[in-house]
């Protein structure tokens, strides 16, 4: 080997013993104090930090524990623990001078709890007042003058939030990841954040923080994007199970904050969508694009714009919340303008609306203004239903009336025409109150009343149905009722012009319609009816035959 080889073998040999044994001739716990001191001081928390070692291959300080506290006014648990902090200094000011100059935080396995209280604060606004306000009053230097580093970094976290009073079960972030580059209390810095949702959800955010609000550092301004995947917003807490509202939801969304107020757009791509306890999720994905500007103070918003999407049509919703008691509640206003029918089938089952089996509306508009109003547990929607120019599919109703197409001769088909139908409708926890009906339907007549749908779809509605003279059912009804039998079959058949009693029972899935004759002969032939039909001897046939003729289903 030639000498100049064994000289610089000698030389690399001596610097990595050097290197080595210099953690053995400094005593990296001699900088506790000082970090300690000076990281409380610019955090404005007392900040504890266990046993120090000194990496020089990796240029850092490294501490076995790290604890931040709380603000006591949240309770007597820590703002965050990590099992191990490096903290990235220049190693040559830090071995020939003795002096601190930090490059980066890493965090290792963290937990951060987040408390917020009933008056819009959080555990972590008191954050950085030392450090950012001393140094903006006085501007005097220090060894951290607003706490400037070229990163931080949290890896493999968990992120506790609750409130104070408690509402519920805290909700719990595992796998955070933030990363924080050119981190100053008084400029601008960008930061991503990673973490995993309850539910297989994940959850990315990604923007500018900056500068730090010396009076609220929860109120310091952001932009961000936002990104949700595989969200469960009732798995993951946000939405109590009660409410009956569910979806498995992508989100990409936009989130510009200036410390008051948080406006945000995006879109939600949502699958399995219930909108409605009692409802359904729907079978197709639904797009809900929104607008909302939100007081983050309060935690109370507005709703510019929701646009629930199925197909190429949408109904929106504007209105106001208030997320800031455990029960959220809501003042919002759903319009719907001459919705194709075809396009909104896909929803339906989402907000309760179930058809009769083996049925489906084909063609036609339905036009809706509904106001959303009440808490989430407990709200009341209300307003007026209108269907135009439609076709309930699978749906035969001559064969629904008690045979009464059977017996005047009518084929009616697997199909009903609903020319127009309008309601006012209520829902609530008690269920679907229909009031004000009316419908046009060409082969029965013009159908009047009121009713209820139970929230497991049990029908209960009484209705007036003014026969057609002219086709279909109608006509059948008018024509057999008049050849019955003389006076009577001419009462029976101006009564049926002015309304047959009918009931509408069974389930939204299998409706039973049974019309009262026995009732209509009462009312409207009067003493002509009693004494005729209604007594003794022969005509009482006629009455048996038509009472059993309108009052049992085939």
């Amino acid at each position: 080997m030639k000498p100049w080889v064994k000289i610089g073998a000698a030389v690399v040999g001596l610097l990595v013993v050097g290197v080595v044994a210099i953690p053995l001739f400094v005593n990296a716990n001699t900088f506790r104090p000082v970090l300690e001191t000076q990281l409380t001081a610019a955090l404005g928390q007392k900040v504890t930090l266990g046993d120090l070692s000194l990496s020089v291959f990796s240029g850092s300080l490294v501490a076995k524990d790290l604890t931040i506290a709380g603000d006591p006014n949240y309770g007597a648990a820590p703002f965050l623990t990590a099992k191990q902090l490096r903290i990235g200094v220049e190693m040559r000011p830090l071995l020939l001078q003795r002096q601190l100059q930090v490059r980066s935080f890493e965090a290792d396995g963290p937990e951060i709890r987040l408390v917020r209280a009933s008056d819009g604060t959080w555990n972590f606004s008191s954050l950085g007042h030392a450090g950012a306000g001393s140094t903006q009053r006085t501007g005097s230097p220090s060894a951290f003058p607003d706490l400037s580093v070229g990163s931080i970094e949290i890896k493999d976290g968990r992120a506790i939030v609750e409130s104070l009073p408690a509402q519920g079960k805290p909700r719990v972030y595992e796998h955070l990841s933030v990363s924080v580059q050119q981190f100053s209390f008084l400029k601008a810095f960008p930061f991503v954040l990673s973490a995993s949702v309850p539910g297989d959800g994940t959850v990315r955010v990604a923007g500018t923080a900056g500068p730090l609000n010396p009076q609220d550092a929860a109120a310091t301004a952001l932009e961000a994007q936002v990104t949700v995947k595989h969200l469960n917003p009732v798995v993951a807490g946000f939405l109590d199970p009660t409410v009956g509202v569910s979806m498995l939801a992508d989100v990409d969304a936009h989130a510009v904050s200036n410390g008051v107020t948080l406006t945000s757009q995006g879109t939600v791509h949502a699958e399995r969508l219930v909108l409605l306890k009692g409802g359904s999720p729907a079978p197709k994905p639904v797009e809900l694009t929104y607008n909302v500007v939100h007081t983050l103070k309060t935690n109370l918003g507005q709703v510019q714009d929701l646009a629930v999407k199925t197909g190429n049509v949408a109904a929106h919703v504007s209105g106001t919340y208030d997320v800031s008691t455990a029960d959220p509640m809501v003042n919002l206003k759903l319009t719907a303008q001459s919705l194709p029918l075809d396009e909104l089938q896909a929803l339906l089952p989402s907000v309760g609306v179930k058809l009769p089996n083996g049925s489906a509306l084909r063609g036609g508009t339905l036009t809706s203004t509904l106001a959303i109003t009440g808490s989430a547990k407990d709200s009341v929607i209300a307003g007026p239903v209108e269907l135009n120019g439609t076709h309930l599919a699978g749906f035969n109703l001559g064969s629904k009336i008690s045979g009464l197409a059977a017996m005047g001769g009518v084929k009616t088909g697997d199909t009903t025409s609903i020319q127009t139908m309008r309601t006012n409708i209520r829902v609530t926890n008690g269920g679907v109150r229909a009031d004000n009906i009316y419908a046009l339907l060409p082969a029965l007549g013009e159908a009047t009343g009121g009713g209820m749908v139970a929230p497991g779809g049990a029908l209960d509605f009484r209705l007036t149905v003014k026969l057609s003279t002219t086709q279909g059912i109608g006509q059948a009804g008018v024509g057999m009722l008049t050849a019955l039998n003389g006076i009577a079959g001419g009462a029976a058949s101006a009564a049926a012009k002015n309304g047959v009693p009918m009931t509408v029972t069974g389930t939204t899935s299998n409706p039973v319609i049974t019309a009262d004759m026995k009732g209509l002969l009462q009312k409207n032939a009067g003493s002509i009816l009693s004494g005729q039909l209604l007594g003794k001897g022969k005509n009482q046939k006629t009455v048996d035959a038509i009472t059993s003729l309108f009052g049992k289903r085939k």
